[in-house]
């Protein structure tokens, strides 16, 4: 799915910790918010987490639950480990937070093509730069994901337009 085998698509993958609360959030949010744009067939769309702890789950519940109450449905989602083929097989790999980030950037392949970087360096006016993980919080931590993630989707999509043009 990468841009330069198929100029008409592009790929992203959300990453967090576990993939259970923040990054399939975003996944739920960004295919909707490029669906939206019209972009949805262009664009492929995944989310993992840098451990295994949780593979195979679904979402959280509570961030379930936040997300439907926003019209959001992360029911199908099932959480993953980051392997070493989504470096070539995404063009951008999005972090959740520095340590993720920094997770990712020790794991990633030397061939590596992926860009890495920060969710949130989409959304600058948001005055933080890694999106907090709600899991031992109450239940106003999946909505501040929601709105961090919401805030970072839109400009990505905004990004992934002018990309694909």
């Amino acid at each position: 799915m990468a841009a330069d085998e198929d100029s008409e698509k592009f790929s992203v993958l959300f990453v967090c910790l576990g993939n259970i609360c923040r990054s399939p959030t975003a996944e739920a949010v960004f295919r909707k918010l490029a669906a939206d744009a019209g972009l949805g067939e262009r664009i492929y769309i995944d989310s993992a987490g840098t451990i295994g702890y949780h593979e195979g789950a679904p979402a959280d519940g509570r961030a379930t639950a936040a997300a439907l109450a926003r019209g959001l449905d992360l029911g199908s989602l099932r959480a993953r480990r980051v392997v070493a083929e989504d470096f070539a097989r995404f063009d951008l790999i999005l972090a959740m937070d520095e340590e993720n980030l920094a997770d990712l950037q020790r794991i990633r392949p030397d061939d590596a093509r992926a860009r890495l970087g920060l969710l949130l360096e989409y959304a600058a006016d948001t005055g933080v730069k890694g999106v907090p993980d709600p899991y031992y919080g109450g239940k106003n931590g999946f909505e501040q994901v929601l709105d961090l993630v919401t805030a970072a989707c839109a400009g990505l999509v905004e990004d992934v337009r002018r990309t694909l043009r």
